[in-house]
């Protein structure tokens, strides 16, 4: 369901009472917890119980799983509704709050409601965008910052996936998916890359790079953009910010980056680089997680940082004692020699990515991949490249496409990715269900490997699955 953005968004203070439609999901629960948190009046449902719901109830909102139009009784002209896209068209809530003539807000107005007043610092880009904005977290929290925090994935040390600081920062993630980031107006921005993606929502891939042009538009003059320069994409927002008279700060390993990694090291688990600011050696950074694409991401949020005047050795302890963030090259078990990691990569670059820091982390080890293409839409644009991505594999398990708020379509299913990857036959499978991918990761898995589930959807459930399957000495059959 698409809510129109109003024309004017109150401060969070001035809603009334609050409830959320879909208050379940990373995105919505984030900003019901912030407000929860500043006392205001909370409250929201969702169609399923999911972990975010009771770290909600212990703050004291009213939470309902299913949605009625109950649940909307003292709702009034003066109060607000924040509705999740996901929300299907005849939704009785929603129904109900514009039978009372209540206030409608996407998730993009609540979240620009509830960062009103504070600098903004936002991070948006194709990928990267949860991991950027739990780095740039963590980095201002070690600096003695205690910004608020929205992130669209649950940072591995709190547990929580947003929560009210103290200090004058809001660290958001911008969602460019449905154009939510255009809502915005941030202090200070990143872009980590700019890649075709959500081309079912905005028609072309023009029109999809023309709105991180835009978005850069939104910047406040006296702040700046920071973009990964070795991303064609964000690097080509540099003459935007330039004819904006926006002040850029480019980074990566890239020559061309004012603020650059050097001396880029991957062993197991760990990154590490040197960092030099305009060719000045500032130090070594030690990420605790694996992969060249997360160095690229601590590097924008170091900048950032460095740029609002904080102390490199600060931010650098905070970037050290990052210890993921869920779904992220998420570590899961390991159980008869097999170790399982969960990703949410949905994306053909996405799976690149995690598919080279997997086999820096698997060393000898082989590594099998359960994929779960995510959304028709995607999968229709992407399927011979995501094939393409997943043949960097050494086994490869594809499931049937999660739907999420789509309908299925009986000619685009995850056989058409599973026929596209580049691998011998006996080397990749179609398993639409849960079960039946967990049963064929188990049977073709040996001591020594890496087992590595991918997907943005109910893929997550697979990795224990496995473990258990391992654990019994069963294959699932």
């Amino acid at each position: 369901m698409r809510i129109p953005v109003p024309d004017t968004i109150l401060p969070a203070s001035e809603l009334g009472r609050i409830h959320f439609v879909g208050i379940g999901g990373a995105g919505l629960s984030a900003i019901a917890r912030i407000m929860a948190r500043r006392g205001l009046r909370v409250s929201g449902s969702d169609d399923q119980e999911t972990p975010f719901l009771a770290q909600l109830r212990e703050l004291g909102v009213e939470v309902f799983v299913g949605y009625d139009a109950r649940h909307l009784r003292d709702l009034g002209p003066a109060d607000t509704v924040v509705v999740t896209t996901a929300a299907r068209d005849d939704n009785p809530e929603v129904g109900e709050a514009r039978r009372r003539g209540a206030r409608l807000y996407p998730r993009s107005a609540g979240l620009a409601a509830v960062m009103a007043g504070q600098r903004v610092l936002a991070v948006a880009g194709t990928h990267g965008k949860t991991t950027t904005t739990s780095l740039l977290t963590v980095a201002l929290q070690a600096a003695g910052a205690d910004p608020s925090y929205a992130v669209g994935g649950v940072l591995s040390a709190t547990g929580r996936n947003g929560d009210a600081g103290t200090g004058p920062d809001f660290v958001a993630e911008a969602d460019e998916s449905d154009g939510a980031f255009l809502v915005y107006s941030p202090y200070a921005a990143i872009v980590t890359n700019v890649e075709a993606d959500h081309l079912d929502q905005w028609g072309s891939e023009q029109a999809y790079r023309d709105g991180f042009a835009a978005f850069v538009a939104r910047l406040d003059r006296e702040g700046f953009l920071v973009a990964v320069v070795d991303d064609p994409g964000a690097a080509r927002l540099a003459a935007v910010a330039s004819a904006l008279g926006r002040r850029f700060v480019g980074v990566g390993e890239s020559e061309a980056a004012e603020i650059r990694a050097v001396d880029v090291e991957l062993v197991g688990t760990t990154s590490s680089f040197t960092v030099t600011d305009r060719g000045r050696e500032l130090g070594r950074v030690t990420l605790r997680i694996p992969g060249r694409h997360y160095v690229a991401d601590a590097l924008a949020a170091l900048a950032v940082g460095l740029r609002l005047g904080y102390d490199f050795a600060d931010l650098t302890a905070g970037l050290a004692g990052f210890t993921g963030t869920q779904r992220r090259m998420e570590p899961k078990g390991e159980v008869a020699g097999v170790r399982v990691y969960d990703s949410y990569a949905h994306h053909p670059a996405e799976i690149a990515g995690d598919l080279v820091a997997a086999r820096a982390v698997a060393d000898q080890g082989r590594v099998l991949v359960a994929f779960q293409p995510h959304l028709v839409s995607r999968t229709r644009i992407f399927a011979s490249a995501m094939g393409e991505a997943l043949g960097a594999a050494d086994q490869v398990v594809v499931l049937d496409v999660y739907l999420a708020r789509e309908d299925p379509d009986p000619e685009v299913t995850g056989r058409l990715v599973a026929d596209a990857v580049a691998l011998p036959a006996d080397r990749v499978a179609f398993a639409p269900g849960l079960a039946e991918a967990a049963a064929e990761l188990a049977r073709r898995a040996r001591p020594g490997d890496l087992v590595l589930t991918l997907g943005a959807g109910t893929v997550t459930q697979v990795g224990g699955m496995v473990l258990d399957l391992l654990g019994s000495g069963s294959d699932g059959a």
